[in-house]
């Protein structure tokens, strides 16, 4: 049977189906799965195969979005790991300190997150690629959100051009992760709230 221009065309157009198409529920299920094996096992243990298993799906749907090991390690991290850390725009440096604060100490309560990132820290000592993608970018996208605190707040008249931004991300993110992730300390309310004061005080110590 012969087929006209018109059915070619809309055969063309056609979506393709089944194996071909980046399921968004598939690429979840392997990003969890991926998260929770490299928690159990390690970077340097860490297999695609055992990510595809527990994920429920072939290695192929697994190997057409990542080619490599290290390729859906970085590329998972950067996406997470700024979605879980968003920095709040609230109207206040305070405020806004306080959100991101509240942020960082949420993602860093999760058991898997504080299990990865311990490990990671460990693997970069090693690796230097996995290293040099990690400072270049993850870490430098969630520094430069941090940067945007100040930066609103001398727009907004709160702050003075300056300031050190450096130094004042790390007294916040450094503070907050040797308290919750080295010495298993509480991080309350209280906490975050003295904080954001001892914070705020360096911001009008050096103006």
């Amino acid at each position: 049977m012969k087929r006209n221009r018109s059915d070619v065309n809309n055969a063309k157009k056609r979506s393709p189906a089944g194996a071909a198409v980046m399921q968004p529920r598939v690429t979840e299920s392997l990003t969890r799965a991926l998260f929770v094996e490299w928690a159990r096992h390690g970077y340097a243990a860490l297999s695609l195969e055992a990510v595809a298993k527990r994920a429920g799906v072939g290695k192929a749907a697994l190997y057409r979005r990542w080619p490599s090991k290290f390729a859906m390690v970085v590329e998972r991290l950067e996406s997470v790991g700024l979605d879980i850390t968003e920095v709040a725009d609230t109207g206040s440096l305070r405020e806004d300190l306080l959100a991101n604060l509240r942020s960082l100490r949420s993602a860093l309560r999760h058991r898997i997150v504080r299990q990865i990132l311990a490990d990671l820290h460990a693997e970069m000592s090693r690796n230097s690629p996995l290293a040099e993608r990690v400072r270049s970018r993850l870490q430098i996208e969630r520094r430069n959100r941090g940067k945007g605190i100040y930066e609103r707040a001398i727009a907004r008249g709160e702050l003075v051009s300056g300031i050190d931004f450096e130094l004042l991300n790390d007294l916040g993110a450094a503070t907050l992760y040797w308290r919750q992730v080295v010495t298993g300390a509480k991080t309350d309310d209280n906490y975050l709230n003295s904080l954001a004061e001892i914070i705020l005080a360096s911001v009008c110590h050096t103006q």
